[in-house]
């Protein structure tokens, strides 16, 4: 009887390593020789909500969304209340398109949430991109970044947790 629950304690030990851990709330990215602290965006309603409602981001923070394909996307500013810089990067790593985005005059009295969101500026990633990052404004054209330009984080564990 005790080697039948020594051998289904076992069990159960090897099966909980087995099971999916829980995604990370951050993830570091490196940007030429600098390291953002990122909050991540794994899922649609992470992704829609974004950075909107946020008044400011250290120099030190952001955001990464992480989608589960490769595609052409476009990201405005709902509800950004702060400029930002974001840079759409690809599969491998390696910057797309990289933009300072402005923020936008915020949804006006009378004004319907379709008239809103159909009259802010869309920044395309300009190529299939995986990944977004958003930094605090100035931030990545002080640190050169643009098309090509590589970015190191751990976007192949990252994806696992894409849905």
């Amino acid at each position: 009887m005790l080697r039948l629950a020594a051998i289904a304690a076992t069990a159960v030990v090897l099966l909980a390593g087995c099971a999916p851990s829980a995604p990370p709330a951050t993830a570091t990215v490196k940007v030429g020789g600098k390291t953002f602290t990122c909050r991540l965006a794994l899922d649609n309603d992470a992704r829609a909500k974004g950075l909107s409602g946020v008044a400011s981001l250290g120099p030190d923070e952001g955001m990464l969304f992480v989608f589960t394909d490769s595609a052409e996307r476009n990201f405005w500013m709902v509800d950004c209340v702060m400029d930002i810089d974001i840079a759409y990067i690809n599969p491998f790593g390696f910057v797309t398109a990289s933009y300072t985005m402005p923020k936008e005059p915020p949804q006006a009295d009378g004004e319907s949430r379709f008239d809103y969101e159909s009259r802010l500026k869309r920044y395309p990633s300009a190529g299939p991109a995986q990944f977004v990052l958003e930094v605090a404004p100035g931030e990545l054209e002080r640190l050169g970044v643009r098309r090509g330009t590589a970015i190191e984080f751990d976007g192949d564990s990252l994806k696992t947790f894409a849905q």
